[in-house]
């Protein structure tokens, strides 16, 4: 993982982008790949969306994460 300045942990990394307005409304949130892995590790960010009760897919260089339980249908 890279390293993050102080006041920046990977625990508040999290925080931060799940606790922001389309999150807290149940929207879609996108993060890049490259990112989470650098800055918090896949598992953390996998256990963190499963503790929430979302789900994500993951999709070129991006993951796209449903900040909901609703069921996914891919229509195309």
């Amino acid at each position: 993982m890279a390293q993050l300045p102080p006041h920046l942990t990977p625990e508040k990394w999290l925080a931060q982008w799940l606790s922001s307005a389309e999150a807290r409304k149940g929207g879609v949130v996108k993060r890049q790949i490259r990112d989470v892995e650098r800055l918090v590790g896949r598992d953390m960010f996998l256990r963190e969306l499963e503790r929430r009760g979302f789900q994500a897919v993951q999709n070129g260089r991006h993951f796209v994460v449903f900040c909901n339980s609703a069921p996914i249908r891919r229509v195309r």
